[in-house]
């Protein structure tokens, strides 16, 4: 039997975000000296942890063909009810930081129900909860600033063992939901939920349950990683985590993840985020101007969400080559007789 012949596009679209990842490091290292530093890719890997968290939670939801757009105004909320009570009530950060992730677990079971139970297209739900989340947020502070305790510093500025906690945090997550996703009976669901829904029906998978528990998974990540935002600038204000939801998409697609559910891993939403920051800390070395670089992070999703759609058109052609249609196998197998 003739092995397949390798495919350059094929091996390019694979292997694409491992490749703009060298690409990106090794131009902006070029451009500016001081990028390549230990100090400064511990940095921007430090910047990038919150994105990667959203960015994990994210991959469940897309796994499962769904999305949430809500991720951003979760964080926010999350922050400013556990910043609020760390105010007000002299909250200490460990409480603070479980009343945080009770409130985006809380928040991704508000999406899920309308998602599950209601039948509501994910998109418009989670669109809906995004202005709504925000909304609420900004009428708890007034919109007004809250200022952190300093204590909030030791957790996202301390480190352990001379690892940033933040980056500690990031990899916990990382290798927990790989975990999930590769060696339990859920994860295989998932992305079986994320192949064909309903296949994994017929299979006997309770699908509205995985559902619900992927959109529970991104509201638990997207409290967390605001809880680790909030405590590296010490404040909550009425921007705060604001078009955040775009970073967690394009890193999750960048690594791989489809749009369409079923392919990704979390692995690769974790260089996906670590590329993107490394992008806006590169921009910022060369000087960038400041009101382009937004316009640079929008030009990324773009290319991911290309890369993407052209990889599920390229397989797909390339398994339709290989598959040789009933009728042409009985015409080539000679008669008997």
């Amino acid at each position: 039997m003739n092995a397949r012949r390798w495919n350059p596009l094929q091996f390019v679209l694979n292997n694409s975000t491992l490749i703009l990842f060298a690409l990106v490091f090794i131009g902006f290292s070029l451009s500016s000296p001081r990028f390549f530093t230990v100090e400064n890719v511990i940095n921007f890997v430090k910047q990038a942890s919150f994105t990667g968290i959203i960015a994990v939670g994210m991959t469940f939801v897309l796994l499962t063909a769904g999305i949430d757009l809500s991720v951003g105004s979760n964080m926010y909320l999350s922050a400013v009810v556990s910043g609020l009570l760390m105010r007000t009530m002299g909250l200490e950060v460990l409480p603070a930081l479980l009343v945080a992730l009770a409130t985006g677990t809380l928040f991704g079971a508000i999406n899920a129900f309308f998602i599950v139970n209601l039948r509501i297209i994910p998109f418009m739900v989670t669109l809906s909860t995004l202005v709504i989340g925000r909304g609420i947020g900004t009428a708890l502070t007034e919109s007004q600033q809250i200022d952190l305790p300093q204590r909030m510093a030791t957790f996202g500025q301390g480190q352990l063992a001379g690892i940033p906690m933040p980056i500690l945090l990031f990899a916990l997550v990382v290798l927990v939901a790989y975990f999930i996703l590769t060696r339990t009976p859920f994860g295989r669901q998932v992305y079986a939920v994320g192949n064909d829904v309903e296949a994994a029906k017929k299979a006997g998978i309770n699908t509205d349950r995985v559902i619900f528990m992927v959109y529970l998974v991104s509201g638990f990540c997207a409290a967390l990683a605001g809880f680790v935002l909030a405590s590296q600038v010490i404040r909550v204000d009425r921007s705060f985590a604001e078009g955040r939801e775009f970073d967690a998409i394009a890193a999750s697609v960048l690594g791989g993840t489809s749009l369409f559910g079923g392919v990704g891993n979390v692995y690769g939403a974790m260089v996906g985020a670590v590329l993107i920051q490394m992008v806006q800390t590169g921009l910022q070395f060369n000087q960038v101007n400041l009101y382009l670089q937004p316009m640079v992070r929008a030009f990324i999703i773009f290319i991911t969400v290309f890369f993407d759609s052209l990889r599920e058109t390229t397989q797909a052609r390339l398994k339709r080559r290989f598959i040789r249609p009933v009728e042409n196998r009985e015409a080539s197998t000679p008669a008997r007789t």
